[in-house]
């Protein structure tokens, strides 16, 4: 970034309805701020209790430099710590998933309970206070089975407020009953912030995500009526009579399903039940289940699918057979890691109850296809003639609250000033 340019001008002229200006996807100097203030100090979704199904279950994630270690105790309750020995500062979990009984640093073997105690530190004289080198904790909380941490000394308290909005519309999915039938991590080569961007719209789905755009209809996130197309327009009508003759068939069979928005709160989210096309049944090619077994206590198949975005880096899609869930972590100011996974009934046998290929199919196709756009994007941005442009109003009004919530973060922590920062544009 140029030193001319300071991130607090660059913050406060930017044009409301317009993408960011280059700096905010290139430049070390912003990622590093990023890291600090977006991935420092909110809630993070970094898994789901599947991943930590028993006591003494353990994960390593890594957010930037910071590692953190996710770990159900024998009370069977979620704790976090960093993963830094009080020692000398060693990794103490060097797998991402193990089992432990105690977290035993192989170092020189300082050994801490499942709460964080120091127990164990040999040599260390009389005098030594263990009590003053326990681990240090990690704020981490469950959201319907979902796992958050916040790597803040004081976390957000508004995650009660989503917890309380969102989880009647996850807990029916019985996410915390689930296993998971697949993970793939996928490094896209582009600013993290372009594949937040990419997600909130599907204006670019139609001519991108063949497999994706048979069960999703295109007119759930955007349509513009512009009349100029009438039998995609009396499509859009039936869509819409659809999505209200949906909602009421499902919040009456106790599915919440209308849409819930708060994605400019500081712990920003927005949730919706949506119809599928075909079946109506799964994200497939078919559009059908891909387990025969439906999670939790449903019995409706055709229950279209819930999505539910946070901020700064989820989202996730429930049906009534399987859950996939996402999660970004950055890893420089031009590469993150994209992490899926899919999630089935813990009883559903790979082979018998489902097809593993037919479950991820579309989402490892569409997961490289977002991939292979957020690289030219952000190739794109690192061209001198690169400059902000202009958002659809139709079809891209939720990437303009991604960008209003991450300019409004940024502006209060650099500027002391509330999310009300840029220049409407003219």
């Amino acid at each position: 970034m140029s030193s001319e340019i300071s991130i607090e001008a660059l913050l406060t002229r930017r044009k409301t309805g317009h993408s960011l200006e280059a700096p905010f996807y290139t430049s070390e100097e912003i990622f590093k701020l990023d890291m600090e203030i977006i991935f420092g100090r909110h809630w993070l979704h970094v898994g789901v209790e599947p991943d930590v199904p028993e006591a003494g279950d353990v994960m390593v994630v890594d957010i930037g430099k910071t590692s953190v270690i996710v770990m159900r105790d024998d009370d069977m309750e979620l704790v976090a710590f960093h993963n830094v020995c009080r020692h000398r500062g060693a990794r103490i979990i060097l797998k991402e998933k193990t089992s432990v009984g105690n977290l035993v640093c192989s170092y020189h073997q300082w050994t801490y309970g499942q709460d964080g105690e120091l127990l164990f530190a040999e040599h260390m004289g009389n005098d030594f206070d263990r009590k003053c080198r326990n681990l240090k904790k990690v704020h981490i909380r469950s959201v319907g089975g979902l796992i958050f941490i916040c790597l803040a000394e004081e976390a957000p308290d508004d995650i009660d407020r989503m917890a309380a909005a969102i989880e009647p519309y996850i807990l029916p999915h019985d996410l915390k009953n689930c296993k998971i039938a697949k993970t793939v991590d996928l490094i896209e080569k582009g600013n993290w912030k372009l594949t937040m961007e990419n997600n909130r719209e599907c204006y670019h789905c139609v001519s991108n995500h063949p497999e994706l755009t048979i069960p999703l209809f295109e007119y759930g996130f955007g349509f513009a009526p512009d009349g100029t197309n009438p039998k995609r327009m009396e499509h859009a009508a039936k869509y819409d009579a659809l999505v209200q003759s949906c909602h009421t068939g499902w919040e009456a069979a106790g599915f919440p399903s209308r849409e819930i928005e708060h994605l400019t709160d500081t712990t920003g989210f927005r949730a919706e039940r949506l119809p599928l096309d075909g079946a109506g049944e799964a994200h497939t090619k078919d559009t059908r289940s891909a387990s025969q077994k439906l999670l939790g206590s449903i019995t409706e198949r055709k229950l279209g699918a819930l999505s539910f975005w946070t901020q700064p880096n989820s989202w996730n899609h429930f049906m009534s057979d399987h859950i996939v869930t996402f999660s970004v972590f950055p890893l420089g100011p031009d590469r993150n890691l994209l992490r899926t996974r899919w999630l089935v009934h813990k009883d559903a046998v790979e082979g018998v109850d489902y097809d593993l290929n037919r479950l991820t199919e579309v989402w490892e196709a569409t997961n490289q296809q977002d991939a292979d756009l957020v690289e030219i994007s952000h190739n794109g941005a690192l061209s001198p003639a690169y400059e902000p442009g202009p958002y659809s109003p139709y079809t891209e009004p939720l990437v303009e609250k991604f960008t209003e919530w991450y300019v409004g973060r940024m502006a209060e922590h650099l500027l002391g000033k509330p999310a009300a920062v840029g220049v409407a544009a003219e």
